[in-house]
């Protein structure tokens, strides 16, 4: 088959912590559930997941987190799976691991000033980092696509960030690029359509601030020579 026809990614949907932040420095980050919205965000995405695959198959890569697999659940895609494989290189930004409410906000304040490509949670993981990961994830995916076989679609169930630095590696975006995209909504989807040898993004992120693709750190509004 080589390269599938197109590459699905969904966000999780809403988690218990989207609602209350203070459950972190109780509950592993990644045994955090799904809220009773985020189960029927869920539902949604499969949805509109199926009318996209139109009867094909899918392989499928989920987030080793609770809330990544609840979403996968209940998106309930059934016989449409050719395979699920659990990958872990596709999870959340490590910030921490039991983590301090107010620690954290601070540390959020610093990589707003500093750039969230860049900054390093002291007990976690920088932007560049989740960047490096996926990349390696890609050349997987590329082996994996030059074998025979392969489903003609591709699923990602993962985490905002992730689905943002995927598609950075994927088309080359620039640091700056990637610094002014908001993270999709929960149980949103973006997709990478192929049309001949290449793949185009169905919709942009959302912009806070604007930047093209090629934007660079020569464009940034204040230097510090």
């Amino acid at each position: 088959m080589g390269a599938p026809r197109q590459i699905i990614m969904v966000r999780h949907g809403q988690s218990a912590a989207n609602v209350d932040q203070t459950i972190y420095n109780r509950i592993p980050d990644y045994r955090i559930p799904l809220t009773e919205l985020g189960v029927a965000q869920a539902k949604a995405a499969g949805e509109r997941v199926r009318r996209q695959l139109d009867g094909q198959k899918v392989r499928v890569y989920v987030s080793p987190y609770l809330r990544a697999y609840q979403t996968l659940e209940a998106m309930a895609l059934g016989d449409l799976v050719e395979t699920t494989m659990e990958e872990p290189r596709l999870r959340e930004q490590d910030w921490a691991n039991f983590q301090n409410p107010a620690e954290i906000a601070d540390q959020k304040e610093l990589r707003n000033a500093y750039g969230h490509f860049f900054y390093r949670f002291r007990e976690g993981e920088s932007g560049s980092d989740v960047y490096d990961r996926v990349s390696s994830f890609m050349e997987t995916l590329f082996r994996q696509w030059a074998k025979p076989g392969y489903a003609p679609n591709a699923l990602f169930v993962t985490h905002g960030l992730t689905m943002r630095l995927f598609c950075m590696r994927w088309f080359h975006w620039s640091v700056e690029y990637f610094e002014s995209l908001n993270n999709p909504e929960n149980a949103e989807t973006r997709t990478l359509l192929k049309t001949g040898d290449r793949y185009t993004l169905d919709r942009p992120f959302d912009q806070w601030t604007p930047a093209h693709p090629g934007t660079t750190v020569l464009d940034a509004p204040d230097h510090i020579w």
